[in-house]
């Protein structure tokens, strides 16, 4: 069964996440149930072309699974990989 009920999340970005979206962080409403839900809807509405497997995702300061199911008022991070140097 899909869950269509809409959530206010606030989503954090940081490297090339937060280049490519021009802010550091935003709430949003998303009828994204999963956090890869919500990937893949952000993905195609800022044109995010990381691939999903080599970021890491964060809920409310604890790394999570990329099926990890979204609650109202969550705070998710994307953390892409980071260069250093």
């Amino acid at each position: 069964m899909i869950d269509t009920k809409v959530r206010r999340v606030k989503v954090c970005y940081f490297a090339v996440l937060r280049e490519l979206r021009g802010i550091s962080e935003e709430s949003l409403d998303t009828s994204a149930e999963t956090v890869e839900q919500l990937y893949d809807e952000l993905a195609v509405t800022h044109n995010f072309t990381l691939n999903k497997e080599i970021i890491k995702v964060a809920i409310n300061d604890s790394f999570v699974p990329w099926k990890t199911i979204l609650n109202p008022d969550d705070t998710v991070v994307f953390i892409p990989p980071v260069a250093g140097g």
